[in-house]
């Protein structure tokens, strides 16, 4: 570990104020839990001057129903909406996954905002300061190689948030406030797949808010599971979100997504073609190779990137066959 530098620190009491903050502040960061950026502070890979504490912008902690669906501020602790009754009986997808994000104590502190805008990871960068420069540092902090993949031009580190996924399934949006206005995007349009800058925030952007779409007539079952080290604490090797609808003996309309894999958490492409096909062994089948095919698991973690790829196809798989089972139960 290292000590930290002195610090410039700001408490912005509305958005538009943490947007003058970050324009004044260019290599600013903002904080919210700081669960992950402190901890990347002490080691010396974010060294930020300026710190903006969001902590006191109330427009950002609002969790609300209505009639246009629900809204979920990016300063909502991850502890808030894992507790949430609304959320788990709409969303239990988004509720499993917020449960799952880390130990209570990170959970009590992290925002909505923080995992969804976490930094992706990988063995060669989150590491002490000195182990970093032991090994002439990486391409994604102050180096030139990818030790991953020295070949290569890319950094390969993975996202590895818990509640993009199942908001990927589920058809979120997010909302972003910055020097030019307010915009709103799918939340796969946040994401680039990129480990070294896998966020499409503009200079002086925030994420305010999540924005999940009022419930269709059929709403979908969906749930999140993940694979990791540990069984508390840690990030996922994988992570799949499943959100499905069945008609009669047949689906309806499959979803998923997969975080931990990527650089980024994505939709899985292609899953249109199964719809109005029974679920029989050979769709499953084609699940797993279409999973396959789409992630890019590299020697990111301490776990082999095969297995990474391989377990996020029969994850999928198992939790796609269990939903299907459970809305014929149902």
């Amino acid at each position: 570990m290292t000590g930290l530098n002195a610090l410039n620190l700001l408490r912005p009491g509305s958005v538009d104020e943490a947007i003058v903050a970050l324009l004044a502040h260019p290599g600013g960061r903002l904080l919210g839990g700081g669960t992950d950026l402190l901890v990347n502070m002490r080691r010396g890979i974010a060294q930020p001057e300026t710190l903006i504490d969001t902590t006191g912008i109330a427009e950002i902690k609002r969790l609300v129903a209505d009639g246009s669906g629900v809204t979920i501020g990016a300063g909502v602790t991850v502890a808030t909406l894992a507790a949430d009754g609304l959320v788990a009986a709409r969303y239990p997808a988004l509720s499993e996954a917020a449960r799952s994000v880390a130990g209570p104590g990170h959970r009590k502190l992290g925002t909505v905002g923080g995992n969804l805008c976490l930094d992706t990871r990988c063995i060669y960068y989150n590491q002490t300061e000195w182990w970093r420069a032991a090994n002439a540092h990486c391409l994604k902090n102050r180096g030139e190689t990818c030790h991953v993949a020295p070949k290569g031009n890319r950094c390969h580190a993975a996202f590895s948030g818990d509640l993009a996924p199942a908001l990927l399934v589920l058809g979120a949006e997010v909302e972003i406030a910055g020097p030019g206005g307010r915009r709103r995007i799918a939340l796969g349009e946040l994401y680039i797949e990129d480990g070294r800058a896998h966020l499409a925030l503009r200079p002086g952007e925030v994420v305010v808010a999540v924005r999940l779409p009022p419930d269709p007539p059929d709403p979908p079952a969906s749930r999140y599971v993940k694979v990791r080290q540990r069984g508390a604490i840690d990030y996922p090797l994988a992570g799949i979100a499943v959100a499905l609808t069945r008609s009669g003996s047949k689906i309806a309309q499959l979803r998923i997504a997969l975080t931990g894999t990527n650089s980024r958490p994505f939709l899985l492409a292609e899953t249109a073609a199964f719809s109005q096909r029974p679920l029989d062994d050979a769709l499953l089948r084609e699940i797993d190779r279409l999973v396959q095919k789409q992630v890019q698991p590299m020697r990111t973690t301490l776990m082999p990137a095969n297995y990474r790829r391989v377990v996020a196809a029969a994850l999928a798989s198992r939790v796609t066959a269990e939903l299907f089972a459970s809305l014929a139960q149902g």
